[in-house]
């Protein structure tokens, strides 16, 4: 029988470890970690003294923040995470974090999870911007992941195992949440003028813009695939974290959201077509069917997900405290580098007159 779930980090006692992971446990502390970094969970390290156990874990909990946990139980991101690792994590092209606990209530959402500390892997700041030669190889690690449930993923939706880019809940709740950030936002940091442009207008094009996304061929689409989210191992093995919003949809979704958000605006004016490229071949080097891959459709694909991202900083900041610094260069930086994003790729023209 599973352990009960937590209601608070107050409960991930000693009795408590032992009981989910079966190690023998006779001491636990614990400490939040991630501010700034991690806006739908609550994430802490528990240090653990006993027999048979690592001197380490990390507890994900539902964020402390009550509006980031609204959005995250509407959108059953607790949920997808859970699932994730018990259906899915062994067949992704790259490395996770072992899991060692995790289940879910799923009507009320409540959750946790115990897996493997990576902290002393190599980590990536999004703030500073992912370098070229680790965005190359996160772009590889996502065609990887890409290519194999290539036109293969919508019965992932089905199934319940994901949450199709296209499904109701998205259009229903997304403007909400998205106007409540945007007023936030105008209010707390200082907005580029082109995204001035495009966010009083952003949610009347959510629906067409999601309904687009999830057109197909669809696939496995990590669905927060940034710089935050990847750490490096040894010989600068790709590490991916944090599966909350694992969903079916286009692929250039994961991608646009990367390039446009977590390297630099300038890195992202140089190499952006050869990072596209470089993902569409290796979509076809891990075997998607060439009928399947039409690289003029994907590129508007991609300009389309680049346009819906902006929903990431600006709904993500409702669950953060701006005044805190990570928090806020964090939104700011998203901000900056969509900005770039709607000028060069001419973004505007894709929203509803």
């Amino acid at each position: 029988m599973a352990a009960t779930i937590p209601a608070s980090i107050d409960e991930v006692t000693a009795p408590w470890m032992s009981d989910a992971t079966g190690w023998n446990v006779t001491e636990v502390r614990n400490e939040i970690i991630g501010v700034g970094v991690g806006v739908s969970s609550a994430v802490y390290r528990s240090h653990l003294t006993g027999s048979g156990c690592p001197k380490s874990v990390i507890v994900k909990l539902p964020a402390l923040d009550p509006n980031a946990v609204f959005t995250s139980s509407v959108l059953r991101m607790y949920i997808r995470e859970v699932k994730f690792f018990k259906t899915l994590a062994h067949e992704v092209p790259f490395r996770v974090s072992k899991s060692y606990y995790g289940e879910v209530n799923e009507e009320t959402s409540q959750f946790a999870m115990v897996v493997e500390d990576l902290g002393s892997l190599r980590i990536v700041d999004q703030v500073k911007g992912m370098a070229m030669d680790d965005a190359r190889r996160a772009v590889d690690g996502v065609a990887a992941m890409h290519a194999k449930w290539w036109g293969k993923a919508d019965e992932l939706a089905s199934s319940g195992t994901t949450i199709s880019l296209g499904d109701p809940i998205y259009p229903a709740v997304v403007p909400m949440v998205f106007a409540e950030g945007w007023e936030k936002c105008t209010k707390e940091i200082t907005m580029p003028d082109s995204i001035m442009q495009v966010g009083p207008r952003f949610g009347g094009a959510v629906a067409s813009l999601l309904e687009s996304l999830a057109q197909g061929p669809n696939t496995l689409a990590h669905g927060d695939y940034r710089a935050d989210n990847i750490m490096f191992g040894n010989d600068d093995e790709l590490v991916v974290l944090d599966f909350q919003l694992i969903g079916t949809g286009i692929g250039a979704y994961d991608l646009a959201y990367f390039i446009t958000q977590s390297i630099s605006a300038d890195d992202a004016s140089t190499h952006e077509r050869e990072l596209f490229d470089r993902w569409v071949d290796g979509v076809l080097a891990g075997g998607a069917p060439k009928e399947l891959v039409d690289k003029k459709a994907l590129w508007q694909h991609y300009r389309s997900a680049a346009l819906f991202c902006l929903a990431y900083p600006i709904i993500a900041s409702r669950g953060v405290d701006l005044s805190d610094k990570r928090s806020f260069d964090l939104v700011d930086c998203m901000n900056t580098r969509f900005d770039r994003a709607v000028r060069e790729l001419n973004l505007v023209e894709l929203l509803p007159a």
